[in-house]
């Protein structure tokens, strides 16, 4: 039986990227999304919830998410689930995170004229703004 584990979000960024180094030398940025949706209650009145995304994205892509985003971003990402456990160093038990590991991104910002706040219009030209992974190597343990 076939199976797909594919997430697409739009959303902003909750907070600057978190970088992080390897010993080996591998990029990794962690950073959240949120994403809202509103509606009227059956009284007419507006509400909206919230949901938060954790995001990880390694090397390359890591890199554009450290020099091109910041808090309040507004991005769009396609990735897939995982799901990570660990110990807990204080002995609370078994810990899990489950995130989104980052295959595309999308900078949804409009450029403002003069502002070089963004990627360059030649990488946005041959790219449609979108960065999608070229092999599985910049995400360790992901087979296609």
């Amino acid at each position: 039986m076939a199976s797909l584990n594919k997430v697409m979000i739009i959303g902003n960024l909750g907070n600057d990227p978190e970088m992080k180094y390897t010993q080996s030398g591998s990029t990794i940025a962690n950073f959240s999304v949120a994403t809202s949706e509103r509606w009227k209650d059956k009284n007419g009145e507006q509400q909206e919830k919230t949901e938060w995304h954790r995001i990880v994205a390694f090397e390359k892509k890591a890199e554009l998410v450290e020099k091109y985003l910041k808090k309040g971003s507004s991005v769009y990402i396609e990735g897939k689930l995982q799901t990570r456990n660990w110990e807990d160093q204080n002995g609370g038990g078994k810990k899990y995170a489950t995130e989104i590991v980052l295959f595309m991104l999308e900078f949804l910002d409009k450029k403002e004229a003069g502002n070089s706040g963004g990627p360059d219009d030649a990488a946005r030209q041959d790219t449609n703004g979108m960065y999608p992974t070229s092999t599985n190597s910049e995400a360790p343990g992901m087979n296609f």
